[in-house]
């Protein structure tokens, strides 16, 4: 499968919470971190999505938005990475953060250049992936 979102992770289903429209899942990464996921049930049932199961978390790199300093800031994202920068890659406007979370998993964001002077954004340096489960796409191995 080769995709444009730059971030595409593999795990396994560890939990879905079925509402009345939407679903709720949470997929487990290799190194233990865990991604949460709205999808609708209609999409939980086409896809044959079930604990235990594989399934791949597709996120676009600038919906993934990055913040230092976290420790004391609560958000109704639910998804909130620890890790640490590992690259920054610049361009005309924007840049590439690189992140590299704690259980090994890297996550790339494009953040602009303003965003990452004003949060000192460098290699080395402890910052959050912040991702809303609305922004993550699931599929599943053919």
């Amino acid at each position: 499968m080769k995709v444009s979102a730059r971030n595409v992770f593999k795990g396994t289903v560890s939990q879905v919470k079925e509402g009345s429209v939407n679903a709720e899942v949470a997929l487990t990464l290799p190194g233990g971190e865990e991604l949460v996921a709205v999808v609708t049930l209609e999409s939980l049932k086409n896809l044959g999505i079930a604990q235990g199961k594989p399934a791949i978390a597709l996120i676009k790199a600038p919906w993934v938005m990055l913040m230092t300093e976290a420790s004391d800031i609560r958000l109704s994202a639910r998804n909130c990475l620890q890790g640490e920068v590992i690259s920054v890659t610049d361009g005309a406007v924007n840049a590439e953060v690189t992140l590299r979370l704690n259980g090994g998993t890297e996550v790339y964001a494009i953040v602009t250049r303003h965003a990452v002077s004003e949060l000192g954004l460098a290699p080395g340096v402890s910052a959050t992936a912040v991702i809303k489960a609305s922004h993550i796409i699931l599929g599943v191995p053919a």
